[in-house]
């Protein structure tokens, strides 16, 4: 029986009122794994949902409550809008009362648009081209000057000022440089009533117009008036005056012309020869300007009134990249140098004989490593350089042939058959020898000229949207209005400020808002969701979050925590699901699921107050809260062999400052540091690019650097991300590991396959045979919704089965393959008992903490933290050389306490092995178990970027700047542990492991290396405000 407290207990401050009326009410949920399970939690308050992987949190909040909560919504909507949005199914439950309209964010769903930035998401942008728009100042382009309209009246008003006596004429340039005879023209204006102009600099008579030659360019300015200023204050001929600029404005298209007769190159005055005015927007210096008024949209680069044209607003393009055409400068032409042509098939051949025939031009061979081939042969050989070479060869009877034909070079030919394919998958193919470059014309701003010389504060748009959230805010709070502008500023100011600080409580302070959204994490992206809806202000609303925790560092948990407590406090119901400690303890209403994962959980094993739980005896989460269970510091660390490192020299993509980094192979080595400090640009853009090109003949373009050092000691490299297994329902586990082959063969060596004739073919549901034809084996059909995202429905025939009726009759043990895809891994394992190559795969899966996870789970429904295990245990199913260098990206995504306890097994292990493992971790309980510790910072974004500290666990305790060590130290000085430090020669063999007894040693380890003055300084363990859960955990630690 669950523990359950009542929901009184913890009724909001508002005073809502008990009952039914202020609880959201379950009865009888049966989705997935969850075994009949009931709830009453209570409604305006921070419920958190916790318990281990798979235990069914996300089943009850998601699948059920959440799901419920929309399906009601969609259906008080009217038959037409129903119509649009399609039949959605009801969750497997009795009964739910008491729901709101539900909101999910989630992690999933990052908008994979070039087109949309940090800016459109939050609707930031939309802000900024309204204020951009009414009080942007605008220049030419061209010569910076500023550019305005005017009305006649201030027009004529200017020429009012005139000193008296000066002698100007008023023309109209109906033609501006425009090549013809306009004979048609010429008469018109002359029917008009007009009778002189000047063309091209000379006055004519329109009686009497000269002949004008067709091909060269012509000017025509038609003379409206001709008048001699009063002096200022004198308005005798105004309305005169008046009359003629209104004609000239009307008749050349809003533009005015004031030719000053007695002003020459010789004379003294202070005026110019000519002026111009406008009632358009337009240059005083006669450049040409191209847009008639600066509207919200003409700001937009998603619109073709503000988007640059060369690029359509996207701000790149792709450009050819030596380097990936040559990745490996060692190999010779004739041992594939030039990738291309190496995998051009059929064309291979042609290619050799073609690069021979220019080998003897040039004076080279096709054995001749590419780097000791001279300027000129690589040259030729990528660009072509119109080289004519003379190719012989022996037609198909042995008779020698040969022809004259221009050598194109690698690069352009890349270039020519991606503009000339159709194929998409041969564009894919071309594009892998691309990368990206900032457009030429606008370089990388998007808009077009004259929208980036409109400016506020003497920034424009782009470079306003390329400032980090904390320096846009203070850069647009510093900004000085003018009265007029401060009318239509003021109000828009308050919505971008309000919008800018919802971003900074949630932590990203760090991100601009033109970072494109393709590039951001899951966590990024959903506290990005999250902050919008504040900026929504919704009442009444049920919020469904996922993990808002994941990617943030320990400092910036308050700011999140206060941020969903402020959108409780609005009146609305959060239910988060977590396994953050900080988020648990600030909860209002804590909801475990378990005990177990898969079969073993989906039972509410407490639901209460917080503090209930550390009594309960069957929850694994009141256990670690309790400090009955515990993540121990290990008893030893291995150490570090200084001849045997990668260095990263040089290091300065996005926001790195110019950084040389030590990596120590061998070890388990942690890159910490807050949100957008650069851990990921230095591991992921760097360090596993270089190795992956180097190492795995990959095609990467690395970040910025100068050098990677050490590289020979290594043999491969792994990076293990949140990056999905696969985009289609096809892709999933079974599939990903291999093991679904060899599950295919055993099938296919059952007696009923045999007397059928069935070969392990037939049990895939990619190929014809064994499918269901009428879903093509996906197990569902896809409703295209045009401009609403696509809708999946089961399979009518096969009903999710994805096999057809025949396929499905051969069994293994009393199962289809159908029903084994439909297993948890856990339970395949048992089942394969006796198949050690297939259980090998599943124990490998279970070890990582999937052991709930169906074997045919589609990889759409997995989640990033699932999707990296998926590909961990893939890995480790791979022999291990002790040479293997392991990336990996949080991997404690989606881990509770206990799967966090098992994934340091896993990695430790591998290390064990003699290989390295590298992650990018915030978890305190893997930074603590690393033997080495990297810590980027000190802040993000224009704030970080340089190493803070490097070394021990226990190094980065005690340096002072370090936000990781400020959190780290309370958990390492009351664990009672001063861990030994194993030297490398006999650290390869198993040492340390974070299952490994906490005992006490004597032996102390050396001050922590500050990178940032390049100096070994030594520093004091320091006293530090930290949350209280870190506090409670480090007590219960040393108890």
């Amino acid at each position: 029986m669950p523990v359950e407290a009542s929901s009184s207990s913890v009724a909001r401050r508002s005073g809502t009122a008990e009952g039914s009326s202020g609880r959201i009410v379950v009865r009888g949920a049966r989705e997935h794994n969850l075994k009949n399970a009931g709830i009453d939690i209570p409604r305006d308050s921070l419920v958190v949902f916790t318990g281990l992987s798979g235990s069914g949190k996300s089943s009850l909040a998601f699948d059920t409550i959440f799901a419920e909560g929309q399906r009601r919504y969609v259906e008080s909507l009217s038959s037409y809008a129903r119509m649009f949005l399609g039949q959605m199914d009801k969750p497997d439950v009795d009964m739910i009362e008491g729901l709101s309209p539900a909101v999910s964010i989630d992690q999933k769903g990052t908008n994979r648009n070039p087109r949309s930035t940090v800016g459109t998401i939050t609707e930031v942008h939309d802000h900024l081209r309204l204020l951009f728009s009414r009080a942007g100042r605008a220049h030419c382009p061209v010569c910076g000057e500023a550019i305005t309209r005017q009305t006649p009246q201030q027009i004529v008003d200017q020429l009012m000022e005139l000193p008296e006596r000066t002698r100007f004429q008023v023309l109209a340039p109906v033609v501006r440089g425009r090549k013809g005879e306009h004979i048609e023209l010429l008469k018109d204006l002359q029917q008009q009533g007009y009778s002189r102009a000047l063309i091209d600099g000379q006055r004519y008579e329109l009686t009497d117009p000269p002949a004008l030659e067709k091909q060269k360019k012509h000017t025509i300015e038609v003379i409206i008036d001709r008048l001699v200023a009063k002096g200022p204050g004198q308005d005798t001929n105004r309305q005169r005056l008046t009359d003629s600029v209104e004609t000239a404005l009307r008749l050349a298209a809003g533009i005015v012309l004031i030719d000053f007769v007695d002003v020459t190159d010789n004379s003294d005055s202070d005026l110019p020869a000519r002026r111009r005015f406008s009632e358009n927007l337009a240059c005083p210096n006669e450049h040409e300007i191209n847009v008639e008024a600066f509207e919200p949209r003409t700001f937009s680069f998603n619109s073709p009134f503000g988007a640059c044209p060369t690029c359509t607003g996207i701000g790149t393009e792709k450009e050819v990249d030596p380097e990936l055409i040559v990745p490996d400068e060692e190999l010779s032409i004739r041992e594939g140098a030039i990738q291309p042509w190496s995998q051009a098939g059929k064309l291979a051949d042609y290619y050799e004989k073609v690069v021979s025939a220019l080998a003897q031009e040039l004076h080279f061979t096709l054995d001749q490593p590419w780097r000791s081939l001279s300027s000129e042969a690589k040259e030729a050989l990528l660009y072509g350089k119109n080289y004519k070479v003379h190719v012989k060869y022996r037609n198909r009877w042995g008779r020698e042939r040969a022809y004259t034909t221009g050598f194109e070079g690698a690069i352009s030919t890349v270039n020519r058959r991606y503009k000339e394919t159709e194929s998409e998958s041969s564009r894919e193919r071309y594009e892998g020898y691309m990368r990206e470059i900032p457009c030429p014309s606008c370089h990388g701003a998007r808009l077009k000229p004259e929208v980036l010389a409109v400016t506020i504060g003497g920034r424009n748009i782009a470079e306003v949207s390329d400032l980090a959230i904390q320096e846009c805010l203070d850069f647009l709070s510093s900004v000085e209005f003018t009265d007029r502008e401060k009318q239509v500023a003021d109000a828009v100011m308050r919505e971008v400020g309000a919008r800018l600080g919802f971003l900074l409580d949630v932590g990203l302070d760090y991100l601009s808002l033109s970072r494109p959204a393709s590039t951001l994490s899951g966590g990024e992206a959903q506290r990005i969701r999250l902050a919008t809806q504040i900026g929504s202000g919704l009442v009444g609303v049920l919020y469904v979050l996922d993990e808002p925790s994941i990617g943030l560092h320990q400092r910036d948990n308050d700011r999140l925590i206060g941020t969903l407590k402020r959108l409780r406090d609005l009146g609305n119901t959060l239910i988060v699901v977590e396994h953050d400690e900080d988020t648990i303890d600030s909860a209002d209403w804590l909801v475990d699921i378990g005990p177990g994962a898969g079969e073993n959980g989906g039972e509410v094993v407490y639901s209460g107050p917080v503090e209930g739980i550390k009594t309960v005896d069957r929850s694994v989460t009141g256990a670690y809260l309790s400090g009955r269970k515990e993540i121990s510091v290990p008893a030893t660390r291995r150490g570090i062999d200084k001849n045997r490192t990668l260095r990263v020299l040089g290091a300065k993509q996005n926001n790195l400052k110019n950084i040389d980094v030590t990596v120590p192979l061998g070890c388990f080595v942690a890159v910490t540091g807050v949100s957008g400090s650069g851990k990921s640009t230095l591991v992921n853009d760097i360090l596993y690019n270089v190795l992956a090109n180097r190492l795995n003949r990959a095609r990467h373009v690395p970040g910025r650097h100068r050098q990677v050092q050490g590289t020979e000691q290594l043999d491969k490299v792994v990076h293990v991300d949140q990056s999905p297994i696969g985009r289609t329902p096809r892709s999933n586990p079974a599939t990903y590991t291999g093991v679904f082959d060899k599950i295919r063969k055993l099938f296919a060596e059952t007696n009923e396959a045999k007397m059928r004739g069935y070969t392990a073919g037939r049990f895939s549901f990619n190929v014809k045979g064994g499918r269901c034809e009428a879903c093509h084996g996906d197990g569902t059909l896809k409703i295209e919704m045009n401009f609403l995202p696509d809708v999946y429905v089961p399979c009518e025939v096969c009903h999710g089965a994805r096999y057809n009726r025949e396929t499905l009759e051969v069994k293994f043990k009393g199962k289809s393959i159908a029903e084994v895809l439909d297993m948890p891994i856990a339970e395949a394992a048992e089942f394969f008992g006796a198949m050690t190559g297939i259980v090998r795969y599943l124990e490998t899966l279970t070890q990582v903490g999937l052991g709930y996870v169906r074997l045919g789970q589609p990889a759409t429904t997995l989640s990033g933290g699932e999707a990296q295990r998926v590909k961990l245990a893939t890995e480790l199913q791979r022999r291990s050389t002790g040479k293997t260098i392991y990336v990996l990206d949080e991997p404690t995504t989606g881990l509770h306490f206990e799967d966090v306890r098992k994934l340091l097994l896993v990695l430790q292990g591998l290390v064990d092995k003699s290989n390295t493992v590298v992650v990018i971790e915030h978890n305190l309980d893997v930074i603590k178990s690393a033997d080495w510790i990297i810590d980027m910072g000190p802040e993000g974004g224009a704030g970080g970027g340089t190493v803070v500290a490097e070394g021990t666990p226990e190094d980065i305790a005690r340096t002072e700047g370090s936000h990781t060590g400020t959190y780290l130290a309370p958990l390492l000085e009351r664990s009672g542990v001063t861990p030994t430090i194993v030297k490398p020669s006999t650290a390869s063999g198993k040492t340390a492991t974070s299952s490994t007894a906490a005992k006490s040693s004597t032996k102390k380890t050396g001050a922590a290396k500050k990178t940032t003055t390049g100096k070994n300084t030594k520093t004091t363990a320091k006293s530090s405000s930290v949350s209280a859960s870190t506090r409670r955990k480090a007590k219960a630690l040393k108890s």
